[in-house]
């Protein structure tokens, strides 16, 4: 990764949500090392939050993570996020839509007996929803506006793999991300011109955090799992003035290629959306 692009992260302002644990924190300590000002949100106060505060300070100092509870599924919990951040950091530059809820809230074995929808519980269905796609609605609702204003921003909406939005028993989840992709498409289409931008970042492949149920089924469809840290590979790049004008397109970490200069590794990692022949 070269300095002519990470320059422009020198004290943007993002906000990673759900960024205490796993995918989130782990773009969210690469964005703070890279020198941006970062906020996480939480739903609840945790040890996971100060540990994460704990590890950007001792990366890049204090004062350089902003950590907020907020409750994603209620807009006043985002809209008060959202003023938080510019009242401490003094503007909002980049949402990152990370935070959401797995399968395990409907089954603890999914991995193994797929979840029949006609048996799930309609609250657990409920809290995956609300989360994965109302919860990123909320927060992108709250924060378009600043960014409108300013005439700049970007909205990187955290989604999943093609296999993985119609694999047997993965109901909610994976309709909840298919619905997270449509919605990102059309509010870059609302977006355009307004120097806001919407992208879509994916592992491509089931990632090792506590979505999956600890033990010996813990592991991808595949038999693998990616390591969380693979998120790290393309964050920056999106985060950037190197994607500037990039909108409605979507790119998976596991194909960028970090040994090839950045416009060349994000055109590899740059998928087809699920309305088009899948690479992965």
């Amino acid at each position: 990764m070269t300095a002519d692009y990470t320059a422009s992260l020198r004290d943007r302002v993002v906000l990673v949500t759900g960024g205490t644990r796993g995918l989130g924190r782990e773009m969210a300590l690469a964005l703070v090392a890279a020198g941006a000002r970062v906020a996480i949100t939480g739903a609840h106060a945790s040890d996971a939050m100060h540990e994460t505060m704990a590890q950007a300070q001792a990366t890049a100092g204090i004062g350089r993570m902003f950590a907020i509870v907020a409750d994603v599924t209620r807009f006043e919990h985002c809209a008060r996020a959202v003023a938080e951040i510019r009242d401490h950091f003094g503007a909002l530059h980049v949402l990152v839509n990370n935070a959401g809820i797995g399968m395990g809230v409907i089954s603890d074995t999914f991995t193994t007996e797929p979840a029949r929808f006609w048996q799930t519980d309609p609250q657990a269905w409920r809290a995956i929803i609300d989360t994965n796609i109302n919860g990123a609605f909320n927060m992108a609702r709250a924060a378009a506006p600043l960014m409108v204003a300013q005439g700049f921003g970007k909205i990187v909406n955290i989604s999943t793999s093609d296999q993985t939005m119609v694999r047997r028993g993965y109901s909610p989840y994976g309709p909840s991300k298919a619905a997270l992709e449509a919605a990102s498409r059309i509010w870059a289409q609302d977006l355009e011109g307004t120097g806001v931008d919407v992208n879509v970042y994916l592992p491509g492949g089931a990632a090792d955090t506590d979505f999956l149920p600890a033990g010996p089924n813990r592991k991808g469809a595949d038999g693998s799992l990616l390591p969380a840290s693979v998120m790290r590979r393309g964050i920056l790049w999106l985060c950037s003035d190197a994607s500037n004008g990039r909108s409605g397109e979507r790119y998976v970490a596991r194909l960028w290629n970090e040994s090839l200069p950045a416009e060349l590794a994000a055109e590899g990692a740059r998928a087809p959306h699920v309305d088009k022949p899948a690479i992965m």
